[in-house]
């Protein structure tokens, strides 16, 4: 199967003030790794398979925009050799987390009555547990999946986040679905900065990492969840 290539992020392409967008904003979507959560899901269960070095390598890769998302997850994936039970083990041994400030801000926009959606080129299996904690509905969850195979596994080609270009399908298929607008993404890398437009608004998130990509080409760059909900009014 072939997909088209990603839309390339457009450097400051929205012509409308970032915070008023965000202040009004109905439906926000988060990436989760090194965003929601402080950790990258994949490399933490590199690290607890023994290839951490190796995998982080190409996660810094994928996430600056230098190489096809789909490409560098099939790379990790061919290294970490990942098995059910493998990724049972990791989840025990280390429970997804949250950054800094994730609660604090998503409960502030439920309290809104804004729609929260967690937006991930990362796996389920580490998604769900972080959805849970923020008392965000599972049918909100919109990330990869695991396709088991005798030689390891894969991404599952069905789901849109496991490519380039596909956060800005999720965000057609929310619009599709009645989600109002305004819409904004916030997340650290490269597809995140993507999914605008169809998205009205894509926030940097530098609070785990900062990418310069990302940095010059977001609508609107910050280091702290504090100044989004400080942002709220």
């Amino acid at each position: 199967m072939t997909f088209p290539p990603p839309p390339s992020p457009l450097p400051n392409a929205n012509p409308l003030p970032a915070k008023p967008i965000w202040a009004s904003a109905r439906t926000v979507c988060f990436d989760v790794d090194s965003t929601i959560s402080p950790d990258e899901g994949i490399d933490v269960l590199a690290a607890h398979a023994g290839v951490g070095e190796q995998v982080a390598a190409l996660t810094r890769a994928a996430m600056g925009g230098a190489q096809r998302f789909e490409d560098a997850i099939a790379a990790r994936l061919a290294l970490i050799k990942p098995t059910p039970a493998m990724i049972a083990d990791c989840l025990a041994s280390h429970p997804p987390r949250l950054t800094a400030g994730a609660a604090s801000l998503v409960a502030a926009l439920h309290r809104r009555g804004v729609q929260v959606h967690l937006v991930s080129g990362g796996f389920e299996q580490f998604v769900r547990p972080l959805a849970d904690l923020l008392g965000i509905p599972q049918d909100r969850v919109h990330a990869n999946r695991f396709v088991f195979t005798d030689g390891g596994a894969a991404t599952d080609p069905a789901c849109p986040t496991s490519r380039s270009g596909g956060k800005p399908v999720v965000m057609q298929r929310l619009l599709a679905a009645g989600c109002p607008r305004p819409l904004v993404m916030v997340g650290d890398g490269a597809t995140d900065i993507e999914a605008r437009p169809p998205a009205d608004l894509a926030i940097g998130f530098g609070g785990v990492v900062v990418r310069e990509k990302v940095k010059v080409s977001a609508d609107w760059f910050v280091t702290a969840f504090a100044d989004l909900e400080a942002a709220l009014g």
